[in-house]
């Protein structure tokens, strides 16, 4: 019987607002982890809009610090690599006093803990965008050896595809590398890592999943689910 829901932790979920798979990250979260989301505006895919998605990021992390959230994630992937992840917690921790993370922190964190350097990068974004992650990437001392991506113009666009157009891409990659990053917060992904490891004999990353996987670190939560790929395992 469960004692009660965000009995471990609750944390706060800032997410686009065209986007429809802010159930994915609460989905694979163990019993006890509670996800509180409000919404950034956030319409089409541009670099524009990742930059813009945070104009007034105050405000809205101040709603979910009425929840009294213990953490504050800011989960749009591109966001954090167009406007950096330190500049972005910066002005969530000065609006509310409670610590933040984005997903590319926690992508990058997860990168170190598998220790993979090497990457094979599926993503739902155009081509501008994607040059963009390549860079920051690289930047830290990350390779994408192979890249695929399925361009989507809209944040709704890219969760009404199918898990299987993720797996398929994934799967089709030249496997140079040593883990696969499948980049974006917006699609519908999770029930398909598990294969798409078993296929590829490769750790997977993706955007949600290590997202929620930094979250418990940084709160010191023991609790993993399971059937979600090594990272989270």
């Amino acid at each position: 019987m469960s004692i009660g829901y965000g009995h471990l932790a609750r944390i706060g979920h800032l997410y686009p607002s065209g986007g429809l798979c802010d159930f994915e990250i609460q989905a694979m979260a163990p019993e006890g982890v509670q996800f509180v989301t409000t919404r950034l505006p956030f319409r089409d895919t541009s670099i524009e809009s990742d930059r813009t998605l945070i104009d007034d990021i105050e405000t809205h992390a101040q709603l979910l610090a009425d929840a009294k959230v213990d953490l504050i994630a800011t989960n749009c992937t591109a966001a954090g690599v167009v406007n950096g992840p330190e500049a972005i917690n910066a002005r969530v921790e000065a609006a509310t006093q409670i610590a933040a993370v984005t997903t590319i922190e926690a992508v990058l964190a997860a990168c170190a803990e598998l220790g993979v350097k090497r990457l094979g990068l599926v993503t739902a974004y155009g081509e501008h965008v994607v040059a963009t992650e390549k860079t920051f990437l690289a930047a830290r001392g990350f390779e994408v050896v192979a890249d695929a991506s399925r361009a989507c113009t809209t944040p709704y666009e890219q969760g009404t595809l199918p898990e299987q157009t993720w797996l398929e891409l994934a799967t089709a990659l030249p496997r140079e590398f040593d883990a696969v990053l499948i980049s974006c917060a917006g699609i519908r992904v999770s029930g398909v890592i598990q294969s798409i490891e078993d296929t590829v004999g490769r750790p997977v990353i993706t955007s949600n999943a290590a997202l929620l996987w930094y979250c418990l670190k940084r709160l010191n939560i023991g609790e993993r689910p399971v059937g979600y790929g090594a990272l989270l395992a």
